[in-house]
């Protein structure tokens, strides 16, 4: 009864949640139609209906932001396969879920609930108490990025879960459809797979055919998305009864047979995961046992005492499902979200330790962007200062821990989002005091990737004061040779500054650095090549150093009295402040870019509004692909406007300041209500393609067009007042 009653309030709590949201819209907010064209979003399905993608009504398939939602980035191949060992699946139920992430092209809350510790975990399944939940692509596409499996929830709930499993389950010719529709939105969304949550009574009679849509689905989707998963909760039995067992046994183990595993629901006892490891056999990793987060009845009382039920799990060999991570930013726990987030977490590190690794693959690209911030950047020139959030922009996350290799220096080390970045909206900040004869290392990364032949090209950027000097330090391992430790750095002319470090490590490479004072003020620019065949890769580290008087690097400071970057030298005896701006490892030399007549760029959607001030907006659909060739390649593609006056020539636009509007991660782009201001006669669009090893093309080189605005406006004008909005389509 006890159990009930929690299932019942949180069924409550969702509601209401659900209630507040909708209130909270103003009455005069037209309705959302998923089919006319809008700023997109992600969004759930509600009902069997709209599921149905060959249905006489319009279905999800058919909305206007069905291709936004599809993820860009796949799951790595050695990713496919789940590793055989015990696994940790993170459930995401955020307040219902929805929020800052359904902005496919991102909002402006720059303190936005985000993942960054995805080296911890397998599966990430997105959750809410609605019947189809589909993962936003910005949480796929940076999941996939780590090698983190996605999965989205099918969940029937109480009363109303009855009339849908009813239909659902009519007969098996019906579950076998219903089946291949969850299957194609996996499939066309390129997320992996369900979580299949019943939690409501089933007649007896509809057991078999719920066999059969768990079954159906699982084959389906293995066939359909190679390595896909389909999971299911301990609630509803074999029998029909809504009775959660808290464990793997023979009332839940038919559905656990012929899917991927099973999420034990939270409120086992210590004795239950070595009974269901013994109950799954071989399959014993196939087993979730649930942690609430928040504490609801679950073992050890999860919020700061997870690593209780995490031990046991970990002692006893079977996975753990964490609920509801955002537990950390939802109750506000102190001192504040990021240092909050990253003690949690590290309890997680400290009980099952690190899960997946990078670099493994080339080329292998970081900025350290979480996909939010205060500004955004691109190579070092930042083109917009206003909060943003979009964690489809997130990079490869750093490994960071505080490894001290000398007493007499006290270093911090964030992930700052409020100091310049190099690309993105973040950089990694090392500050404190350090002395002339101590140095800093800390590790960012952990990798397993084998070095070939090849040379391997680093570049990486730093900004910083002073003396301040930071380097790469790349821990390698051979079968023949062992351990070897190279340095990246510039120690400039000094023999001292080789000196310090030629004894500590096996080899040093110095850098060749540049500056890039006009597109990337107060950035060094640090390049770096080498050669290990038959080494793996298997850490990165930072080495932060001063360097002594006589080095020749060249350092940016502000000119005061001109304002302009000029080289100079300020010295500060134990003051340290240096920030990495990126890291781009690859085994080739830089490549070209397509150029800009190798793309076909349309407009779409055109839509022509005006404001009771007279104050003119245009909505706009861009869509582009390249003609010859993949673009696969292409990890986002950012998009700039350039409105053009009257009588102003267009090629006299190159060079000039464009306006940054946003990132792509699939090949369109929406403009949302762009304010057109009085005597512009056209807008040139430019789509500045980046590639996944973090270079993007000059702009001024990089896919555009032109859209004439006279022709709209006139039109706009001669309407009535105000009567409605000109539309033009595929114009």
């Amino acid at each position: 009864m006890k159990r009930l009653l929690i299932r019942v309030l949180r069924y409550l709590l969702s509601f209401f949640r659900r209630m507040n949201s909708s209130s909270s819209i103003d009455a005069n907010t037209p309705a959302f139609d998923p089919f006319k064209p809008s700023e997109p979003v992600s969004f759930p399905i509600r009902n069997l209906d709209d599921l149905e993608w060959r249905s006489k009504s319009r279905s999800y398939f058919d909305s206007f932001h069905f291709p936004f939602n599809k993820a860009s980035v796949p799951l790595p191949s050695d990713s496919v396969s789940l590793p055989d060992r015990s696994r940790i699946l993170v459930c995401h139920d955020m307040s219902g879920n929805y929020l800052d992430d359904k902005w496919i092209q991102g909002g402006s809350n720059a303190e936005g609930y985000a993942i960054c510790h995805w080296y911890l975990m397998d599966i990430f399944v997105y959750f809410s108490h609605t019947l189809v939940t589909i993962p936003p692509p910005c949480w796929t596409n940076t999941a996939h990025t780590h090698g983190v499996k996605v999965l989205g929830t099918f969940i029937t709930e109480w009363d109303e879960g009855t009339v849908v499993c009813d239909k659902l389950l009519s007969s098996k010719e019906s579950a076998q459809m219903y089946a291949d529709c969850l299957a194609k939105i996996a499939a066309d969304l390129g997320f992996d797979g369900w979580l299949i949550n019943v939690e409501n009574r089933l007649d007896s009679w509809l057991i078999p055919n719920m066999k059969e849509f768990v079954g159906h689905l699982t084959r389906t989707m293995h066939t359909s998305v190679p390595g896909s998963l389909v999971i299911w909760y301990d609630s509803v039995t074999i029998n029909g009864c809504l009775k959660w067992q808290d464990q793997l046994n023979e009332y839940n183990k038919p559905f656990f047979d012929i899917c991927d595993g099973i999420f034990v629901n939270y409120t086992w006892k210590a004795n239950y995961p070595k009974l269901s490891a013994a109950a799954a056999g071989e399959r014993k990793s196939d087993v979730y046992m649930g942690i609430d987060v928040f504490g609801r009845n679950t073992y050890g009382g999860g919020q700061w005492n997870i690593k209780v039920a995490l031990d046991l799990l970990k002692k006893d060999d079977v996975s753990a499902a964490i609920f509801a991570p955002g537990w950390v930013y939802e109750t506000k726990q102190p001192p504040d979200f990021r240092t909050s987030q990253s003690r949690w977490w590290g309890l997680i590190e400290q009980s099952w330790g690190i899960l997946q690794f990078y670099p493994k693959v080339l080329p292998f690209y970081s900025n350290f962007d979480q996909g939010h911030g205060y500004h955004f950047s691109v190579e070092g020139k930042q083109v917009g200062d206003d909060p943003w959030y979009n964690i489809s922009c997130q990079s490869f996350q750093p490994v960071l821990d505080n490894g001290v290799d000398s007493t007499l220096n006290t270093l911090q080390v964030l992930v700052n989002f409020k100091d310049a970045s190099y690309s993105g909206g973040g950089n990694i900040t090392f500050k404190g005091t350090l002395e002339d004869t101590a140095y800093f290392t800390t590790r960012i990364f952990c990798g397993k990737l084998p070095l070939a032949d090849l040379p391997v090209h680093f570049t990486y950027s730093v900004r910083s004061d002073g003396s301040s000097s930071l380097g790469l330090v790349l821990e390698l391992v051979s079968v023949t040779n062992g351990k070897k430790s190279v340095l990246l750095a510039c120690l400039g002319s000094s023999l001292e500054n080789m000196n310090q470090f030629s004894s500590k490590f096996d080899k040093v490479v110095m850098t060749h650095v540049k500056s890039k004072t006009e597109a990337a003020p107060g950035w060094i620019i640090h390049e770096a090549s080498i050669a290990m065949n038959g080494y793996t890769l298997t850490e990165i580290r930072v080495v932060c150093y001063k360097l002594k008087p006589g080095f020749n690097e060249l350092r940016l400071q502000p000119d005061h009295k001109s304002g302009d970057q000029t080289a100079n030298l300020v010295t500060s005896p134990s003051v340290y402040h240096a920030s990495l701006g990126h890291i781009s490892i690859r085994n080739y030399e830089q490549k070209d870019f397509p150029p800009s007549t190798c793309w076909e760029v349309k407009v779409q959607d055109i839509l022509w509004a005006s404001n009771s001030q007279g104050t003119r907006t245009v909505s706009i659909k861009i869509v582009w692909e390249l003609k010859r060739g993949d673009s696969s390649v292409f990890a986002k593609y950012i998009m700039y406007v350039k409105k053009i006056a009257e009588n102003e020539a267009v090629d006299a636009t190159l060079g000039e300041i464009k306006d940054y509007l946003g990132v792509a991660h699939v090949q369109a782009f929406y403009v949302s209500d762009l304010v057109v201001p009085p005597g512009i006669s056209s807008l040139k669009f430019f789509i500045q393609v980046c590639h996944v090893d973090g270079f993007c093309q000059q702009l001024d080189n990089s896919p555009n067009i032109i859209i004439g605005c006279q022709r709209y406006i006139e039109d706009f004008c001669r309407l009535e007042l105000n009567p409605g909005r000109c539309t033009q389509s595929n114009y």
